[in-house]
């Protein structure tokens, strides 16, 4: 089972998400949802690290960058957003991919097959 985690602060943004995960593989476990900045950080502080880390960059408190940047958090991270400017950005945490919204189920298996690919 993979374990995953999701940060992205709009509600229907991580529904979507969510149920696209799901079709790509029933055998995904959200194991949170989280839509802040301040939410990670207590979460990742406090709790043991999943497989694969879902992330949008603009959340309603800042840009994800910063959950990252004090946490130390060694998962994967696949960045979900509608802007482009932030891409190398992601590199430097634990990026493994960077997708632009509205992302299909398509990219999004994609993605996942490369973090398998990574994996091994």
């Amino acid at each position: 089972m993979l374990n995953t985690i999701i940060i992205e602060d709009e509600k229907a943004a991580r529904q979507n998400l969510i149920n696209a995960l799901m079709n790509i593989d029933a055998n995904l476990n959200v194991a949170a949802e989280l839509s802040s900045v301040k939410e990670s950080i207590e979460y990742f502080s406090n709790a043991p690290e999943a497989d694969l880390i879902f992330c949008d960059v603009q959340l309603e408190d800042g840009l994800s960058f910063e959950i990252f940047s004090k946490i130390e958090i060694r998962t994967p991270v696949i960045f979900i957003t509608g802007y482009d400017q932030f891409v190398m950005n992601a590199f430097e945490y634990n990026g493994i991919d960077y997708l632009l919204k509205p992302v299909s189920e398509d990219e999004l298996q994609k993605a996942i097959v490369k973090y398998r690919k990574l994996e091994k």
